[in-house]
């Protein structure tokens, strides 16, 4: 495939809560784009998305995909272990955590890595998938067919997950790879956006050509609970 990324990215804080612990990369340079959700409350949820989003937005172009790759999970996992001694030194039981997605795109190829809920879908030749698989509490109860996969939004521990940059333990970034097409349109968002907006609705919005801002229009109509963030790139 040859042809250009181009990209547009937008984040709000949705329509009840004040503060927006979302934040994003849009490095269409060097095909780098990132979300980052932070939880932790106090005020710790923007400190760790922060950190895991700066640790990105400052990647130097000239890297080979492979070291590319590789820069991202090193970078990533810093952060991880800083915001781990963060929350040890403010007292126990204190957490500062963030998910993380991110995608790289290079030669025709591209890759995602991912800790938490928030969420990469592909638009393809009219088909809308998710390439991620949530960390989550729900994600494992419909994996083990305790709770229907349309249940599953709605789920009162909809919000719980079992993966995090500077959550206990080591961290693991899940991947999936593939070949780019012309026409790809790939979504990143928080999971602000596809608990306000069905996911068939938001497929038809790229198919038709809608960037991220009138995506978030529709959210904060339906009346977005939490933050929301997308990052819209379309492949030429």
């Amino acid at each position: 495939m040859s042809g250009s990324l181009t990209s547009q990215a937008a984040t709000h804080p949705g329509t009840v809560r004040p503060r927006n612990e979302d934040a994003f990369v849009d490095r269409p340079d060097i095909g780098l784009w990132a979300v980052a959700d932070g939880a932790g409350g106090h005020g710790a949820g923007d400190v760790a998305s922060a950190a895991a989003t700066a640790a990105l937005q400052d990647l130097p172009p000239g890297f080979s995909a492979a070291e590319m790759l590789a820069q991202v999970r090193l970078r990533i996992n810093a952060v991880h272990a800083d915001l781990q001694r963060q929350a040890a030194e403010a007292g126990p039981g204190r957490i500062i955590a963030t998910t993380i997605v991110v995608l790289l795109a290079r030669g025709g190829h591209f890759a995602c890595l991912w800790a938490g809920d928030s969420r990469i879908y592909l638009l393809r030749q009219g088909s809308f998938t998710r390439l991620t698989r949530d960390h989550s509490l729900v994600q494992d109860l419909v994996d083990q067919g305790l709770v229907a996969e349309a249940e599953a939004e709605s789920h009162p521990q909809a919000n719980v997950i079992t993966r995090a940059v500077g959550a206990e333990g080591e961290l693991t970034l899940d991947k999936t790879s593939a070949r780019l097409a012309a026409g790809d349109v790939f979504l990143l968002c928080s999971d602000g956006l596809f608990k306000a907006v069905p996911e068939a609705e938001i497929g038809a919005m790229l198919a038709a050509g809608h960037g991220p801002d009138a995506i978030l229009e529709v959210a904060l109509a339906n009346g977005a609970r939490d933050n929301v963030t997308a990052v819209v790139v379309r492949a030429g």
